[in-house]
Parts: structure tokens; C-alpha cells; sequence
């Protein structure tokens, strides 16, 4: 749980008692009151026990509203850059790191932060997801904030760094001055309730599990805590970010000697030999999902437009000149849709080739200190069949390279319309399937969810031409009747093709009720959001009749005699 007091409030003293005469009714009765009592919890809400909140509602002057991307509250000095988060945090300050958006260099930097502020992004931008899988408060898309050097103008107000200020993630407010805040102490009848509905899940005619997308050790530890089954999104690429490891990447990247090359796969090989050795020591025996790497490596190098006016400002030593050149001659102009996932295994085969025998070496490792790793490989941005079948090519070379002989689970991540469309084709070459729910969402609506998130969609909210944000509950009639026929057409081709889902709208209960109603066999998303996806699965596999009366009785027997 986050730090804070914990106190009580209106709604969550509401919730706790709602939640406690639901378990005690049902441990008086049977089967049926089971049932009810899984259902008579509104599973969206139980976030009221996992996120901090303001305290009070007294004393704070709002600054600006934007999109509550991340839930909680939080207060700190403002400060402007990721280094200036780690100096301040050094120092025993807490900080709200204020940027126009995050990149994968400021990592380190909203790490150490209590809370993210952004002027640009949506639900789905760097910052959301990173602050979400942290359980870090972040509001994004504050489009009336304008950041200089002197701090934040809204308006003809200027807020300069080293001020105080809050954030609340969930109504996306952003305050002047600090705040106390708590959190709500959960029921003790909340833990009979989470297991009464994994019972169910796992007794449903078809099981649906619940996963967390976990990127460390410590992510996974805190996922099991949760109540994870298992890794359903381990994204390698946030292994590269550590400060160890990122200039490792960075001489990968920018040498032009062969020797250099493989020298620096080398040292990142070992690297990432002990980070999956960790994921699969925490999650063991339960199955892990690992992503070989997704984003283009310019994302890796500093920004462009960072180097660009270093330059102009005659700032640039030699390696800063060669950085640089490297940027330009990996710029793309439409990046998330260029040279990444399965793409960059074709133009760098080393890299994936990499990163499987150091997989391979992590999962030999750990059998030998009595584990029992159960790995999923998932290759991203697959579009065709023929890429799937050269990526099993690469794993086999890897097995074969590192003398591993036993079976090794292979599977693509869909997040494309073409992929979705192909699903049967794509079900012949792989052992199972993950939709990325992020991407499919943006391709299918042709928004840039790091654009439309703080100025289309709210627009597009208020004259009713959206029901919802696509980028938090999953959009049924569009991106969920392509899921659908993706579910469909992969299992009429290979019956027993595992299927789940990764992305951030997996977490959300309507959108996990659609899911299972499509099939999926598990569901994945950030560890906070865990509990409330486990209660929303068995809430649809109630309400869908997937679950028999006798296996409902069951679990009221022994609930019965714990109770004794």
C-alpha cells in the first residue's frame, strides 16, 4: 500500500461496510450467497484502498484540471527535469516531476518522484503507463501549463520550480501548495472476497487468470502480492533504462565497429541475464511472458531536439556530435509505426538473438536452484505470418547456441488490424497470442494517443461523439468486435491457441467483462489494478452463467469450515 495515514473517508468507509456485510452474509449461507456477495461489490472501486487521498478538501487552490492518468494524491517541490528529481530525492525531498512529456531517459527520474505532471500525453502516453505500473499518482495532458526555465506559466500566474504543489491522479487536479493525505484501510473481509473470486475464476467451465505487466524483480514481487497468476507482460526494453545499463545500449547503438557491437551485446546480455533470473525466481512456477524488445532505438538516445539546440548553443563535444549524427540517421518520422518490435529484429538480428540466450541462460540458471520457469517468448508488432515464422528461427538458434533442448512457448503480440485479421494464419506459426490493446486501440481509431488524449477526446466526450475514452474502457463496437473475430478465426485454426490480453484497458472491469466474454483465457495489466480486474473477471463469469452452482457450493463448504 502507498504510504500515508490511514484513515477513513465517506466513500471508503461506505465500500468497507458494503464489502463486510457482503462476506458475512454469504458465510451464513451457500453457493448463492457467494455469488451475490462477489457481485454486490462494484470492482472499479476498490481502488479506494490502494491509492493515497487528499485528506481533506480544505486549503488548496486549484491551478489547472487535466486527465488523471495515474490514481492517487500526492504533494512536492516542482521540479523540471529528471536529475533534478534524483538531486532533490537525494537530498530527502519529495518531488513532482513537471515535464511537457516523459521519455524513457527521465525513467530513473519518475522513479524517485511522488508524483508526474505533464502538459502533453494521454492514457496511454510514456508517462501513464510507466506511473501506473509504479503506482505512481500522474496527471497528464495539462494543456494550459506552459514550462520554461523559469517554471510554470498558467495564465498570468508563474509557478517556479522548488514550489509546492499536489496532484490528485484520479480527477486529474492539480493544486498550489502541499496536502496530507491518506489511505482508506481496507476491510479485512476484502481478502475473503478476492479469494472467493479467484476460486471462481479458476472453477469457471472456461478459467480466465489474471496477470500483471511486470518489468523487474521487484514489479513481479509486488504483482504476486497483488494476487498475479503470472507475468502476462514483461517489456525488456525498461530492463536497458537502468543506469548501468543504458550506456551499454548507447555504445550498441553508436559504434560503427563490429567488434564494439557484439563486445557491448555482450555486456548486455549478462545484464539481462540476471534481471530475467530475478522475474523468474519471484514469479516461479507461474508463467511469464516475456517481450523480446519494441521500441526503435532512437528512443535509447538522447532526443533530437535536445541535441539540436545543444548544438546551435555550440555545447556539443565530439561524442555529442556523433550522438547526434546516430539521432538523425535513425529518425523516423512516424516512430511508432516505423523501424520496431519484430521490424528491428530483421535490420538488428543480434539484438533478439541476444536477448534469448540470456533468457535461456536465466531460465537454466534458475532450474538449477529448483525452480521450474514456465516462459512465454512474445514477438511484437508481428503483421504476417512469415515474420512469425523467421522469429521461431531466431529462438531456435538461440536454444541451439546455449545447448537448450526442452520445449519453448512462442507467441505474437496482435496490436494491429492487420494482425487481427490474419489471426488464423498467425495461429498456425504461434503458440499463443496477446493483444496489445494500447496500439490496436490507436491504429483503429487513427488517434496518436500521445495527442488526442488532453484536446480530441474530451472535446469528442462532450458533444457525445465517444461514450468513453477508448484509451480506458476498450471500445466494444469497434477495436472489441475485431478482438472478437481474432479470438475466433486463431481458434478454428488451432483449437488450443492460449489467447489474453495486455493492455492498460484489460484492468478496467467493463472492459475485462467484454473480454471474457470474447474468450480470452487471462487478462493482464499494471499490479494496482490486479485486485480489481480479479474481482471484475469473476463478476463476468457470473453473470455469463460460467460457473455451475456445485462448484459455487463447494467453495461455501470450505469457506464454511475455515470459518470454524
Amino acid at each position: 500500500m502507498p504510504g500515508g495515514r490511514h484513515l477513513s473517508s465517506p466513500n471508503g468507509a461506505s465500500l468497507a461496510h458494503t464489502i463486510r456485510d457482503a462476506v458475512q452474509r454469504a458465510l451464513a449461507g451457500g453457493g448463492a450467497e457467494i455469488a451475490e456477495a462477489v457481485l454486490a461489490v462494484p470492482a472499479d472501486e476498490l481502488g479506494t484502498f490502494l491509492h493515497a487521498d487528499f485528506a481533506n478538501g480544505d486549503g488548496r487552490t486549484l491551478l489547472t484540471t487535466a486527465l488523471g492518468a495515474s490514481p492517487g494524491a500526492a504533494s512536492g517541490i516542482i521540479v523540471l527535469s529528471a536529475d533534478d528529481a534524483l538531486d532533490a530525492a537525494d537530498e530527502g525531498k519529495a518531488v513532482i516531476l513537471v515535464r511537457n512529456e516523459t521519455v524513457p531517459d527521465d525513467v530513473l527520474g519518475m522513479q524517485c518522484s511522488k508524483g508526474i505532471l505533464t502538459t502533453r500525453g494521454g492514457l496511454t502516453s510514456h508517462a501513464a503507463v510507466v506511473a501506473r505500473g509504479w503506482g505512481i499518482p500522474a496527471v497528464v495532458g495539462a494543456g494550459e501549463i506552459v514550462i520554461d526555465d523559469a517554471g510554470l506559466h498558467i495564465g498570468d500566474l508563474l509557478v517556479p520550480p522548488g514550489t509546492e504543489i499536489s496532484i490528485d491522479g484520479r480527477t486529474g487536479e492539480v493544486f498550489l501548495g502541499g496536502a496530507d493525505t491518506s489511505v482508506v484501510e481496507a476491510p479485512a473481509e476484502l481478502q475473503a472476497l478476492l479469494d472467493w473470486a479467484d476460486r471462481i475464476r479458476a472453477g469457471a467451465t472456461v478459467p480466465v487468470a489474471v496477470r500483471a505487466n511486470a518489468d523487474n524483480a521487484a514489479d513481479a514481487a509486488h504483482s504476486r502480492r497483488m494476487g498475479a497468476e503470472g507475468i502476462g507482460l514483461c517489456r525488456t526494453e525498461h530492463m536497458f533504462l537502468a543506469d548501468d545499463r543504458l550506456p551499454l545500449v548507447r555504445r550498441f547503438i553508436l559504434t560503427d565497429d563490429p567488434t564494439e557491437e557484439r563486445a557491448a551485446l555482450a555486456d548486455l546480455e549478462a545484464a539481462q541475464e540476471a534481471d530475467f533470473e530475478g522475474i523468474l525466481r519471484e514469479m516461479d512456477p507461474m508463467p511469464v511472458t516475456v517481450r523480446l524488445l519494441d521500441p526503435p532505438l532512437h528512443e535509447f538516445l538522447p532526443s533530437l531536439e535536445r541535441l539540436v539546440v545543444a548544438e546551435a548553443l555550440g555545447e556539443l563535444d565530439d561524442d555529442g556530435r556523433h550522438e547526434l549524427a546516430a539521432v538523425r540517421r535513425l529518425h523516423e518520422v512516424n516512430p511508432m509505426i516505423g523501424t520496431r518490435g519484430v521490424r528491428l529484429g530483421v535490420v538488428k538480428p543480434g539484438v533478439y538473438q541476444m536477448q534469448m540466450r540470456a533468457l535461456l541462460r536465466a531460465m537454466a540458471a534458475v532450474t538449477k536452484q529448483g525452480c521450474t520457469p514456465d516462459v512465454e517468448v512474445m514477438i511484437p508488432l508481428v503483421v504476417d505470418p512469415r515474420e512469425m515464422a523467421l522469429a521461431r528461427t531466431w529462438v531456435a538458434d538461440a536454444c541451439a547456441t546455449v545447448g537448450y533442448t526442452g520445449a519453448i512457448k512462442v507467441g505474437a503480440m496482435l496490436e494491429t488490424p492487420r494482425a487481427a485479421l490474419v489471426a488464423g494464419e498467425l495461429a498456425e506459426v504461434s503458440d499463443f497470442f496477446s493483444f496489445g490493446t494500447n496500439d490496436l486501440t490507436q491504429l483503429m481509431f487513427a488517434f496518436s494517443r500521445d495527442d488526442v488524449g488532453s484536446r480530441l477526446i474530451p472535446e469528442y466526450l462532450r458533444a457525445d461523439l465517444l461514450d468513453a475514452d477508448p484509451f480506458d474502457s476498450l471500445d466494444q463496437v469497434g477495436v472489441g468486435r475485431i478482438i472478437r473475430q481474432a479470438c475466433s478465426s486463431a481458434r478454428d485454426a488451432r483449437a488450443n491457441i492460449k489467447i489474453g490480453v495486455c493492455g492498460e484497458q484489460a484492468g478496467h472491469p467493463e472492459s475485462a467483462k467484454f473480454l471474457v466474454a470474447c474468450g480470452v483465457d487471462y487478462v493482464s495489466c499494471s499490479p494496482y489494478r490486479v485486485p480489481i480486474a480479479r474481482l471484475a473477471v469473476a463478476q463476468a463469469l457470473l453473470e455469463n452463467g460460467s460457473v455451475e452452482p456445485a462448484a459455487l457450493d463447494v467453495i461455501a463448504s470450505d469457506s464454511a469450515v475455515r470459518a470454524q
